[in-house]
């Protein structure tokens, strides 16, 4: 038998989702500001591809909280 679906922490998952994203673009920023002279242009470019889609990725988790805090009213 299929288990209930809970969706009660959903909003709590997204933020921490956010959360971690936010760091990981943090981190891929610093490692591009920090060794700016030491890395390939190629490895560079994949960082700030990698950044781009984590930005993308945020607003998406943003709007899927907006979804749930509505569904949950």
């Amino acid at each position: 038998m299929a288990k209930p679906d809970d969706r009660s922490d959903n909003v709590q998952k997204l933020s921490k989702h956010i959360s971690n994203t936010i760091q990981n673009f943090r981190e891929g920023q610093d490692y591009l500001s920090e060794h700016a002279d030491e890395i390939s242009g190629t490895e560079k470019q994949q960082i700030e591809d990698k950044n781009k889609k984590r930005l993308k990725s945020i607003e998406g988790f943003r709007e899927e909280i907006k979804d749930e805090k509505s569904d949950q009213q």
